[in-house]
Order: structure tokens, then sequence, then C-alpha cells
């Protein structure tokens, strides 16, 4: 049986749209993974993420399954609460 990163792969060297298409979310996806994984790093849950933030635990969960799309202030502020900082860089387009 294959599993979904194999799967999801094969489907990515298969289509060139698809891949066009996952490469132009890769930004959103790596927001979401970087959050939840310095919430966990960090020890703390949503709920305690919102009472440092201010922010609701529901818009905590929506950014952590891709369902908000917070501005950069709102983001210093989630870093913020887990006592780290933002750091935000552009890279050159690859071109496969």
């Amino acid at each position: 049986m294959t599993n979904f990163k194999d799967y999801l792969n094969e489907q990515l060297q298969q289509n060139p749209e698809l891949r066009e298409e996952y490469d132009a979310l890769e930004p959103e996806f790596s927001f979401m993974q970087a959050m939840i994984d310095a919430r966990r790093e960090t020890g703390i849950t949503q709920k305690q993420l919102a009472e440092r933030t201010g922010i609701s635990q529901g818009d905590i969960n929506k950014f952590e399954s891709g369902g908000g799309n917070p501005s950069i202030r709102t983001v210093k502020r989630i870093a913020a609460g887990l006592g780290m900082r933002v750091k935000i860089e552009f890279q050159p387009m690859t071109w496969v």
C-alpha cells in the first residue's frame, strides 16, 4: 500500500498543473506548519496561545488549519505569544 506522501509525489510529477497549484500554496502550508511546530515546541495549547495574544482560539485554530489569512501584524502577535520573533524572507523562484 502506498502512503500519502508517495502518492502525492507521484501525482505532482505526472501533472504539471497540479504541481503549479501545489507550489503556489507552499507559503500558506509553510506558515501553518511553522505555527503548529512553534506552538508544540513551546508546549502550549491553542487556548493558552489565545490568552497570551488576545486572538480567539477559533482564529488560532483557523490559522493552523489553513482557514484564515492573518496579517503580518497578527503573525507578529502570535510569535510574541510564543516568545519568538517573525522572520520573513524572499527566495528566488525555482523553475521545474
